[in-house]
């Protein structure tokens, strides 16, 4: 509760902290709407391949020309601007800086920047989530052995998940699911970037803004992000996936308890517990749900004492009709509106807002139609694959292709529609560092899951 109050002293002994940004999108541009007014924050450098993007981006969000005409890091040091270039090399390689923004969403590059980052003694804030639920938990051990910070983004969902987890175990709940809410329907799997602007009802003036890039939306929607966030949490938090992945049952605010519990209870939708779930804020029928979490997070818990249940009761806790089960939710999240906590936490208090504790859950590639081989996937978003969650241990036994290096891959064998898509079946480049670092991630989890079914 005092993380201001020592950002402020902080800025006042030694200077505001020194951030790095990487990739210049939506995210990013929210952070540095904030940043324009934050004492404590000095944005040394913005990096970004496409530079005029990166200076409209800080143009659009508030920021006078002044404050980024700086035409190199050693001058953005000296005045306190800052620098645009189309190298993240530039800030991954300076000693000055002491936190690194990792946005680009893409994880191939993501974990580039990562490794590059880490290896420099910078703590890494991995808005990334693409990159963190397929190969996080390596990197975080990469992180900790050079005495750094690896974080989820505050402010996107994953991050405010394991907080609302975290507050649950500390004041003594027994966790029963968490997650997040979100537009789904079955249908919507198969959603392309062809098709999602109709399911979305954007406006063509909307679109034609800037900020909408078809396939991350579209990820969105395929249930895709989805799978991705709830594997970030289950890695950060414990929480085991389900067998079947996220069921996505519909649930309004205050149908939180009731649904968000095992299915041995009427309406329950769970079949395990202590496990990561979406609420959808749509009914199957197409019809939306009335006060339903759509931007917010969620976890349901148990009253493990008769007296704690009867507390529930006494403070007005919305519960299940056991008056055992509640939930506290948080009804939006701000994304990169709120990511200064991410970096204020790293270096004030070597803490990290949410890092993977282990290989639980993993994003599987999965066709969206029937594929033949010499077919090239185009990943998170597109056209031909969507990603669900699995629990780790069945990614490891079936092999399965990891959603992050689904981009690129060209098929070697056919593949029917709603299948896995495992390793044997594509051919990827095997010199890539995230493909490296993956092979090493399912390598080095693969003896520790043989080792624990070793020692039962």
């Amino acid at each position: 509760m005092n993380l201001f109050s020592l950002l402020q002293k902080r800025t006042e002994t030694a200077g505001p902290i020194r951030v790095g940004v990487i990739g210049a999108g939506k995210f990013a541009s929210m952070f540095l709407t904030q940043a324009l007014g934050s004492a404590g924050i000095h944005v040394v450098g913005v990096a970004d391949i496409n530079v005029p993007k990166a200076r409209d981006a800080l143009a659009r969000t508030g920021w006078p020309v002044e404050r980024y005409a700086a035409g190199s890091f050693d001058e953005a040091i000296r005045t306190g601007g800052t620098f645009v270039t189309a190298s993240a090399d530039d800030l991954l390689e300076r000693g000055e800086i002491e936190v690194i923004l990792e946005i680009t969403g893409n994880p191939l590059i993501g974990t580039y920047h990562a490794v590059k980052a880490i290896d420099n003694g910078k703590h890494v804030i991995m808005v990334n989530v693409e990159a963190d639920c397929m190969v996080g938990p390596l990197l975080q051990r990469r992180a900790q052995a050079a005495g750094v910070i690896y974080a989820m983004a505050y402010g996107d969902q994953p991050a405010l998940i394991c907080e609302l987890v975290d507050w649950c175990r500390t004041v003594g709940f027994d966790v029963v699911a968490a997650g997040k809410g979100t537009k789904y329907l079955p249908e919507y799997n198969y959603s392309t970037p062809d098709t999602v602007w109709d399911y979305y009802g954007f406006t063509p003036e909307q679109i034609a803004s800037g900020d909408y890039n078809p396939k991350m939306f579209n990820s969105f929607l395929d249930g895709t992000k989805s799978a991705i966030e709830m594997a970030a949490v289950a890695n950060g938090t414990g929480l085991i996936p389900q067998e079947e992945g996220l069921l996505f049952p519909s649930a309004s605010k205050d149908d939180l308890p009731g649904v968000f519990r095992e299915n041995t209870f009427p309406g329950g939708s769970l079949t395990r517990r202590g496990t990561v779930e979406i609420a959808s804020s749509m009914y199957r029928d197409g019809t939306e749900v009335p006060d339903n979490l759509r931007w917010g997070v969620y976890v349901t818990f148990e009253a493990t004492t008769d007296y704690a249940a009867q507390c529930f009761k006494e403070y007005g806790v919305h519960t299940d009709e056991t008056g055992r089960y509640g939930s506290l939710y948080r009804p939006y999240h701000m994304i990169g509106l709120e990511l200064n906590v991410s970096i204020a936490a790293a270096v004030l208090r070597n803490e990290a807002t949410g890092s993977p504790t282990g290989f639980r859950g993993d994003v599987v590639t999965t066709t969206k139609k029937a594929l033949r081989a010499g077919d090239t996937l185009d990943g998170e978003g597109g056209y031909t694959v969507f990603g669900k969650l699995a629990p780790a241990h069945l990614s490891l036994e079936r092999e399965a292709l990891p959603l992050g290096l689904a981009h690129g891959a060209k098929l070697i064998r056919d593949v029917p529609a709603d299948t896995t898509v495992s390793w044997n079946d594509v051919e990827l480049d095997e010199t890539q560092l995230a493909v490296q670092f993956r092979r090493e991630l399912e390598t080095e989890f693969r003896a520790e899951q043989n080792a624990a079914l070793s020692a039962v």
